[in-house]
């Protein structure tokens, strides 16, 4: 089904509000926002949403938006100039990492699990543990970093112990991507284990 450029727009905004403000929920607000035909008549921007609006559908809408959300280092900062620039390629490689999980998954995993002891790659006693500094380095994608926490739950912990920006972004991220992945978290574990049991 095709949007029109005013519910492309809406999306659009309603997307970043999810990804900038911990308490703003896109699902619970259907993906809407309060923004005016007024308002959007007057961006000088309009023309990338009829654009857009013209090529995808209702759905790759959304995953179009949400490719470049999760992507961008600070979504806060995310402009419509940066999505024109590199958001087809984003979403292009987005779609790779989204059919291809599992493979990415275990192969993150078995790399990430080969270097180091399970329990030591969650150790924050001495400042950004393992896990963050390899998804900082990008050998793991956001997507591994967000399976894992369906698996083992370490934000809590890390908010916690953690209270530098750096973290607190990818926090909030890790947050707001969960609700988008959409997973069998046993399947998952299963890897693990025989990830884990391969490697000892």
């Amino acid at each position: 089904m095709k949007v029109t450029p005013f519910e492309t727009y809406r999306t659009y905004l309603s997307m970043k509000s999810h990804f900038t403000n911990p308490k703003f929920d896109f699902f619970k607000y259907g993906g809407k926002s309060r923004a005016t035909m007024t308002s959007f008549n007057k961006r000088k921007d309009k023309y990338w949403f009829e654009k857009t609006s013209r090529k995808y559908s209702d759905q790759e809408v959304l995953d179009f938006l949400l490719s470049n959300f999760v992507i961008a280092d600070n979504p806060q900062n995310l402009w419509i100039g940066e999505i024109i620039n590199s958001g087809e390629r984003n979403y292009a490689d987005w779609m790779r990492r989204k059919q291809s999980l599992t493979y990415l998954f275990k192969e993150q995993s078995e790399k990430l699990l080969s270097e180091n002891e399970l329990q030591t790659v969650f150790d924050c006693s001495k400042g950004h543990p393992v896990i963050l500094k390899k998804y900082l380095g990008g050998e793991i994608s956001l997507e591994t970093l967000t399976i894992l926490e369906k698996v083992f739950s370490f934000v809590r912990d890390f908010d916690k112990k953690l209270t530098d920006p750096v973290w607190e972004t990818v926090s909030l991220k890790i947050k707001k991507y969960i609700p988008f992945i959409n997973i069998n978290v046993f399947n998952y574990k299963k890897i693990l284990k025989e990830v884990i049991s391969n490697g000892s």
